[in-house]
């Protein structure tokens, strides 16, 4: 029997309702124009540009109103300390692990073997104009940089370590004096919450035009081409990828029991629009909140996602041990094993101040490079014409890397409602939760495999968080009205 085909009102109905289906075909969309009129893509980057502006706006706030609302809650400020110094652990041992695996990869393939380079020919200043002229800061820098000089500037720089460190002093300041000095501020900062939410849910309706700019003007400015010349290096990352992905998916399930295939079909909307526009950060609030949903409790998500951004690049890790393997045979510098660990501890140090900085990638590179005094600085514009194709990899390595992160962090702390998070990742939950509007009717209708909870109505979404937050954390005093967290 041929299998059924949609009817058109039906496609028209998971094209209204899905986001999914809406940011997949302006992925595709956004590719067969850049093939076809690259003139006109090489023009559409503002709208990739703007939607990521605009996802920023909120990421500030956000982070600061659930870190505080998380600590506030769970009412013990050494379990958030706990939660910060394991999250450090894990960042530590998994960017490592990237690293490993990263140069173990270059080393069975050698994907720069045979270029034979002459790297007097290279055009070095094409790396300046790509960082700008800058520099990765140093450990010192680095620390003193994540200490607020104010209040609002952190929030106007959008220093998501400034902001934590003031979320925790507040947090911590609320717990100090308690809910009957200060008993009106956790509730605003709760209504704070539910707006900033609300924001983004209007916001992520603009999501496929983004991710068709973004992807119209990568295809329209670098073409196709350029993957045929850097075929056996773009292979390799992409595989190596797949591969520590694979073993985020076994540490996963050893540490808490849970599927990551399953958590990926649970975020395919993010991570299509996190490929689209190159940013883990244009996705970072709809993150949050389905971790949340999925039961991991506020002060975990809150402190450990953020500071994954800045500290556990997994995806950056394994393109840099990769890149610099393949930059050393392209000119033809052969590394012995004591020059290859150094690249491993230079890379374990440039790494962790990458987040933010413009060229970032080309900056570790040329620092582990001088460190090494063999392959010359200029060897590294080898990679410029490649670099943006990797970005897909990073993306999606970095993101899948943190949310594992939350998930164990969480679960090592007892901070994760297990039963819960495969009940979601099931799609059990949309058995119990009630959503009557009709955009959620529509699109659990196309997506019945979803949790009603995921729909691109933002108010609604809001609700459902509210109420699943407040099933997570400790029951207040019974004198007082318990604000709804969303």
């Amino acid at each position: 029997m041929p299998p059924s085909v949609p009817s058109p009102r039906r496609v028209a109905r998971i094209l209204r309702t899905s986001l999914f289906a809406q940011v997949a075909c302006a992925l595709v969309l956004g590719i067969v124009v850049g093939k076809v009129w690259p003139d006109v893509a090489t023009n559409l980057q503002p709208l990739g540009d703007g939607f990521t502006r605009l996802i920023k706006t909120v990421i500030s706030p956000l982070v600061f109103c659930v870190v505080v609302v998380g600590i506030a809650k769970a009412g013990d400020l050494k379990a958030f300390g706990r939660i910060g110094i394991k999250a450090l652990i894990w960042f530590e041992v998994a960017s490592t692990a990237a690293l490993i695996i990263g140069l173990v990869a270059a080393n069975v393939v050698g994907p720069g073997n045979g270029m034979n380079v002459d790297p007097s020919k290279l055009d070095a200043s094409a790396v300046d104009s790509k960082t700008g002229g800058g520099s990765l800061p140093s450990t010192t820098e680095f620390v003193l940089n994540a200490l607020p000089q104010s209040f609002i500037g952190s929030f106007a720089e959008n220093s998501l370590l400034q902001v934590l460190v003031l979320a925790c002093l507040v947090g911590a300041a609320l717990l100090h004096l308690g809910h009957t000095k200060v008993p009106k501020v956790l509730p605003v900062i709760e209504q704070a919450q539910e707006i900033i939410f609300a924001v983004v849910g209007f916001v992520m309706r603009l999501a496929p035009l983004a991710v068709f700019g973004a992807m119209a003007y990568l295809v329209g400015q670098y073409g196709l081409g350029v993957m045929k010349t850097y075929a056996k290096l773009i292979i390799l990352c992409y595989v190596a990828a797949a591969l520590f992905v694979g073993l985020l998916a076994i540490a996963l399930k050893a540490v808490t029991g849970l599927s990551l295939w399953k958590f990926v079909r649970y975020i395919r909307e993010e991570m299509l629009l996190a490929l689209g526009t190159a940013s883990t950060e244009s996705v970072m609030p709809r993150v949050m909140q389905k971790l949340r949903r999925a039961g991991a409790r506020d002060d975990a998500v809150g402190l450990v996602l953020p500071t994954g951004y800045s500290f556990n690049l997994d995806g950056a890790s394994l393109y840099l041990s990769i890149g610099t393997l393949f930059i050393a045979q392209a000119v033809g510098v052969d590394l012995s094993l004591s020059q290859q660990i150094t690249v491993v501890l230079v890379l374990m140090l440039t790494s962790k101040g990458m987040a933010g900085v413009p060229g970032s990638a080309f900056l570790a590179l040329s620092a582990t490079a001088s460190s090494l005094g063999a392959i010359p600085a200029g060897a590294v514009a080898l990679l410029l014409g490649v670099d943006r194709i990797m970005d897909s990899m990073r993306v999606v390595t970095n993101l899948l890397g943190n949310c594992v992160a939350v998930f164990a962090v969480s679960r090592w702390e007892g901070a994760l409602d297990t039963e819960r998070a495969k009940k979601v990742l099931d799609g059990e939950i949309a058995l119990v939760e009630e959503d009557d509007t009709p955009e959620a009717e529509a699109e659990a209708a196309a997506r019945p495999e979803v949790a009603k909870a995921d729909i691109t109505a933002p108010a609604a979404g809001v609700d459902v968080q509210a109420q699943d937050v407040m099933a997570d954390v400790p029951a207040q005093s019974a004198k007082e009205p318990t604000p709804e967290a969303s």
